[in-house]
């Protein structure tokens, strides 16, 4: 099965790295124009673009803090400007934060995890709403993660951003079906990224990762790229309002494949 997006408008945020960079590139790759967004590095978000135009496709890089919702008004309105509208948002700008025990986390730092994570995608998912439901159809994807279901010590505002997000899709996707617009999250599970070298990269903490996975690997960004290219297609047209997760199985505890 062959799955298009010709000319469809997306926005992918955190999109000049890890599984923003492959979602970025695996939606430009099924036809739709793409919006890079990006606050730092924009060497990498630049170049990304270049990547999408030798090959024959259409995309724009975009700085702005999805923390900040004017920054993010502004940067719906340069897609405005550009292609006249959006089709698809990806909400993956993340941030998993510095690790403490919540009687010991800083405020401030705790504070910011919940402001990129979840408050960057409602600001994101309004202003993606305002333009999807007037023309009654488009799809808005967040990226959650296995956290969003399992706890994680030393990261609770992580992990309570990413359960938020996990509620905040249903809200959204409740309140924006009788209008043709699905909203959907994807959560992945350890996928080799940058951002998680010094695991992957370490035998002992691969070894241990690997315990978790009953499918004994980590993923690749790849492979999250192409659940969010069906999702967003007509492919899935009947489904909204779920989490999606793409996590060789450590949602399934594999722990207790060995007894209770």
């Amino acid at each position: 099965m062959n799955i298009r997006l010709d000319d469809k408008r997306a926005a992918v945020t955190g999109g000049n790295s890890g599984i923003g960079e492959a979602i970025a590139l695996c939606l430009a790759e099924a036809g739709a124009r793409v919006a890079i967004n990006y606050v730092t590095h924009p060497e990498a978000a630049d170049a990304l673009v270049r990547r999408i135009r030798e090959k024959g496709g259409t995309a724009m890089a975009i700085r702005a803090d999805v923390s900040d919702p004017e920054a993010i008004a502004a940067m719906f309105e340069r897609i405005d400007a550009a292609w006249g509208g959006i089709d698809i948002l990806v909400n993956n700008a993340g941030i998993d934060g510095t690790r403490a025990f919540g009687w010991e986390a800083d405020i401030a730092a705790w504070r910011k995890v919940i402001e990129v994570n979840l408050l960057g995608a409602f600001y994101c998912a309004r202003q993606a709403l305002q333009r999807m439901v007037p023309q009654k159809g488009g799809v808005i994807l967040s990226t959650s993660s296995v956290h969003e279901e399992i706890a994680w010590s030393g990261y609770s505002a992580y992990t309570a951003s990413k359960a938020a997000v996990g509620m905040l899709t249903k809200t959204l996707a409740q309140e924006a079906a009788p209008h043709g617009v699905r909203v959907l999250a994807v959560a992945p599970g350890a996928v080799r990224t940058p951002i998680n070298r010094s695991v992957w990269s370490d035998p002992e903490n691969m070894r241990d990762l690997l315990e978790k996975i009953p499918l004994e690997r980590i993923g690749e960004p790849e492979e999250i790229a192409r659940m969010v290219v069906v999702l967003a297609s007509d492919i899935a047209s009947y489904v909204t309002g779920r989490t999606i997760f793409v996590d060789g199985g450590m949602t399934d505890y594999p722990d207790f494949a060995h007894g209770g």
